[in-house]
């Protein structure tokens, strides 16, 4: 991962989870990190944390969903560090709810930040790549972009979308040096899934019975999903574009 020294990568969704992981993993190989993401307090708590441990990162407030935000986004980067190198669209909501059950502002907030959002990152981030002589997007989707969940039918869809955009864009900029691949990950241990379990009602129980359907036995944690994004932001994947990557513990592989 050396390979990451010196890039300039953007990170939305950082504040927490699995943004937080990859924006302090990227960091630790020598990358400097934008942290995009709404959360003010814990965007530049997560800044400061890198920067305190020897590392260069500066938090930007950001709403992916807005383009005027992204807009400011990518400004913010090339006024810090000149330019673009890396981009990972982290940023995502959840809503549990049938799709009978979701309402149609559920759905408009779902979409702008887990598929709109990662559309317009991508608009005004690859322009940019292109201008440094190239570039690697790194999409975070999931396996529920080709598994159905009765209760996040909208996650689904978007999760869909998201895998859908990463081969459109992969084939249409791959000429021009920017590279875009996506990773599919089953439960991973963030204050999101951690949501999920603690609203049922018995959440250890839940917990438990989660675990015993992925082969090793446990949900990943976020430092091992940022590991694989690590590796696809960097030239060690330089053959990889279009690719979906899915890092699911064995979930998937079974019917039954």
């Amino acid at each position: 991962m050396h390979q990451l020294s010196n890039k300039i990568a953007i990170v939305t969704g950082a504040a927490s989870g699995i943004g937080k992981a990859t924006a302090e993993l990227f960091a630790e190989h020598g990358a400097r990190v934008v942290i995009a993401d709404w959360n003010q307090p814990a965007g530049q708590a997560a800044a400061d944390g890198i920067c305190s441990r020897g590392g260069q990162a500066l938090f930007c407030s950001t709403d992916v969903s807005s383009e005027e935000d992204v807009q400011n986004l990518i400004r913010s980067t090339l006024s810090a560090f000149g330019r673009l190198d890396i981009l990972v669209n982290n940023a995502a909501v959840q809503v549990l709810a049938q799709a009978t059950s979701t309402s149609v502002e559920d759905w408009e907030r779902m979409q702008g930040v887990n598929l709109r959002g990662v559309f317009l990152c991508a608009k005004h981030a690859i322009p940019e790549m292109i201008r440094s002589g190239g570039g690697a997007i790194v999409n975070m989707a999931s396996i529920l972009g080709f598994v159905g969940d009765p209760d996040l039918a909208a996650y689904c869809a978007f999760k869909g979308g998201v895998i859908a955009l990463t081969k459109a864009l992969a084939i249409t900029y791959g000429p021009q040096g920017v590279r875009v691949n996506a990773i599919c990950p089953g439960d991973v241990a963030t204050p999101m899934v951690e949501e999920f379990f603690n609203n049922a009602p018995d959440p250890e129980h839940f917990r438990q019975d989660v675990y015993s359907k992925y082969a090793l036995r446990r949900i990943a944690q976020p430092r091992e999903i940022a590991q694989v994004a690590a590796f696809l932001a960097s030239d060690a994947s330089s053959f990889m574009t279009g690719s979906v990557v899915v890092v699911d513990g064995g979930l998937t592989s079974k019917c039954y």
